[in-house]
C-alpha cells in the first residue's frame, strides 16, 4: 500500500506524456499541420504532480478506500494464519497421544491449510492489485481529459511535470498551472459525485 502515491504520480506523468502526444501527434489527421506551432509562439506550463495528487479528491477518497479494504483483507489474512497457528501447536501437545495414523492425517490437513492460506494471500494480493490497475486507469483518464481542455482553452502547446524526479529544474511561478488543475480536477469530480443523486432524485420524482 505504501507504493500507491509513487505509481499514481508515475501515472500521472503518462497522462501528461499522453497529452503531449495527442496534440501533437494524434487526434485529427487534417488539423496535424495547425498543431505545428513555432518555437517563439509556445506558450508552456508545469504542474506539481504531488501537490495535485495530495489535493485531488477523487485520489484522496479512492487511495483511502483502497487502504481500508487492504487493512480489511489484511486482518483477516492474519486471522487466518492465527489459526493455523493454533491447530499446529494444538497437534504438538497431544501429539504424544496420537497413533502414526492419526499424527499423518493431522499432519496432512495442516500442510493442505497451509497451501490453502497461501493460495488465498495470493488472491488477496491480486485482487488488490487488480482494484489499484482500475484505479490507475482511472485517474489517468480524468487527468488526460482534463489537461488536453484546459490546454486548449488556455492556448497551451506543452505541459510539464515539475517535482523532485522530473527534469526541469525551475519554473516560474506564471507557468505554474497547478492550483488551476486541483480546482478544476475538484470541481469535475464533484459535479460527477452529484450526477447519480440527481438522477435518483429524479427517478423518485416521476415514480410518484
Amino acid at each position: 500500500m505504501k507504493n500507491i502515491s509513487l505509481i499514481l504520480i508515475a501515472v500521472l506523468f503518462v497522462a501528461v506524456g499522453a497529452l503531449f502526444y495527442l496534440h501533437f501527434v494524434g487526434g485529427n489527421p487534417q488539423s496535424s499541420s495547425a498543431a505545428v506551432v513555432a518555437p517563439g509562439d509556445l506558450k508552456m506550463a508545469y504542474i506539481n504532480s504531488d501537490t495535485v495528487l495530495k489535493y485531488y479528491d477523487f485520489f484522496k477518497v479512492n487511495r483511502e478506500k483502497l487502504e481500508a479494504k487492504g487493512k480489511k483483507l489484511d486482518q483477516e489474512l492474519r486471522g487466518r494464519a492465527q489459526g493455523l497457528q493454533n491447530d499446529y501447536e494444538s497437534y504438538q501437545r497431544n501429539l504424544g497421544s496420537l497413533t502414526i495414523g492419526q499424527a499423518k492425517a493431522i499432519e496432512e490437513d495442516l500442510t493442505k491449510k497451509q497451501q490453502n492460506l497461501r493460495m488465498y494471500q495470493e488472491s488477496l494480493s491480486q485482487e488488490l492489485s487488480s482494484e489499484e490497475g482500475k484505479m490507475n486507469v482511472e485517474l489517468y483518464g480524468k487527468i488526460t481529459t482534463f489537461l488536453k481542455k484546459y490546454a486548449e482553452e488556455k492556448g497551451i502547446q506543452l505541459v510539464m511535470k515539475f517535482d523532485p524526479t522530473s527534469d526541469v529544474l525551475y519554473g516560474g511561478v506564471s507557468l505554474d498551472i497547478t492550483q488551476d488543475v486541483i480546482t478544476g480536477l475538484n470541481e469535475a469530480y464533484k459535479t460527477e459525485q452529484a450526477a447519480p443523486a440527481a438522477k435518483k432524485d429524479s427517478t423518485a420524482v416521476k415514480k410518484k
